[in-house]
């Protein structure tokens, strides 16, 4: 990934959060059959390893998981809120003109080693912990007792679970940081009156860049 310094996030605590509160990740592999690209849930477990460990799970269906061997490289990319930004939304614009559109956005990448875990109890725990996660909004939260444990034994078993350990997280945060101050808040605020207010609020606060 092109990452310009002013770009970069290295503070863990910001990379784990956006994992955390956008856990639909783009897994992407390279089997036999090439390149290949799944979108799954994922735990982030970051008391795990050196940098973390990923959890998700697979249909059973998915070759995927007869196509990975244990060990392979992977990757995965979270991404959080992202739009277009238009030059006439610089202040700055209606001085110099010199200012071209672009897209604003924050991702995580995630770069690991693969394990397949076809283990009913790993699967039980992945799904219990998942449900609980987001669950947790509703006012009568679902647990997976609601469901008849025959029918619960036979969703178990139609699916596989995998388990990433994370060797290294790259974070790039294009929030407007290469902007004047001026410009920046006219972009988030005129994103913030259109209604893309999580985009416009990360912009507002950007996270600081690197030296």
């Amino acid at each position: 990934m092109y990452l310009p310094p002013h770009f970069a996030v290295t503070d863990p605590e910001a990379l784990h959060q956006l994992m955390q509160a956008h856990p639909l990740g783009a897994l992407i592999t390279c089997g036999e059959g090439g390149l290949d690209a799944n979108h799954l849930p994922f735990e982030f477990d970051g008391e795990q390893g050196a940098h973390g460990v990923l959890r998700a799970h697979v249909a059973r269906n998915n070759p995927l998981w007869q196509e990975v061997k244990d060990g392979d490289e992977v990757l995965v990319i979270f991404r959080a809120a992202e739009g277009y930004i238009s030059p006439s939304w610089y202040p700055g614009k209606q001085v110099h003109h010199q200012q071209v559109p672009t897209w604003n956005y924050a991702v995580v990448h995630a770069h690991g080693r693969i394990r397949v875990r076809d283990d009913a109890r790993f699967v039980r725990r992945l799904l219990a912990t998942l449900t609980r996660t987001h669950e947790a909004g509703e006012s009568i939260p679902w647990k997976m007792a609601d469901a008849p444990r025959d029918y619960l034994e036979t969703m178990v078993q139609a699916v596989v679970g995998i388990e990433i350990e994370v060797e290294r997280l790259v974070g790039k945060f294009k929030l407007g940081q290469n902007k004047e101050t001026a410009d920046r808040l006219g972009a988030a605020n005129t994103l913030q009156d259109r209604g893309q207010s999580t985009l416009a609020e990360a912009m507002l606060s950007p996270p600081s860049s690197l030296p």
